[in-house]
């Protein structure tokens, strides 16, 4: 079933391979292990893509097909959970990061007025960024182990259940 789920909003592997984005990676695309999905693949996909969403640099998409094509998992399912952050989640997401943050390091969380300026990251780099990293780094590594167990047990889940639905059927049809 999260096969089948996840194949439905998954774009077709070779308008993905038309990226130019993409080009940079040359002729490794053409493995078929980083487009076949399976268990394997698509959890460590998803824990990959969960694991560079929480990291406040631009080009996450880059940074994940990156690690995703030596460690042989699902590209496109790897990129497109990146998109997890976009702009409306980008703020409950880091402020969320911010609040883990400050709770490991026990330091209060201080009030600040985002601005759209250079001037004002430097200055929140050194007031709320040790904090805001920290909090990015553990829920990187939190929500990128979590969403790889998670997409795993669903997986074997949802197979399990197959599996025993078929053994059901199997069981009815030689009754009757």
């Amino acid at each position: 079933m999260p096969k089948k789920i996840i194949q439905r909003f998954l774009p077709d592997h070779q308008t993905i391979k038309q990226q130019k984005f993409l080009s940079l990676f040359g002729s490794v695309l053409h493995d078929p292990n980083l487009w076949h999905l399976n268990r394997r693949s698509a959890s460590g996909a998803f824990g990959i893509g969960l694991f560079f969403a929480f990291w406040p640099v631009p080009f996450q998409m880059w940074l994940s097909a990156a690690s995703a094509i030596p460690l042989r998992v699902n590209l496109p399912l790897s990129v497109a959970t990146v998109w997890l952050t976009n702009p409306f989640t980008m703020p409950p997401m880091f402020y969320g990061a911010y609040l883990v943050g400050t709770a490991i390091l026990g330091a209060p969380a201080t009030e600040f007025q985002f601005e759209l300026s250079w001037q004002w990251v430097v200055m929140s780099m050194e007031t709320i960024g040790p904090a805001f990293l920290l909090g990015c780094a553990v829920c990187s590594v939190f929500f990128g182990l979590v969403g790889y167990f998670g997409l795993n047990y669903l997986w074997r889940y949802s197979v399990k259940k197959a599996w025993k639905l078929r053994q059901q059927k199997r069981r009815e049809s030689a009754i009757n």
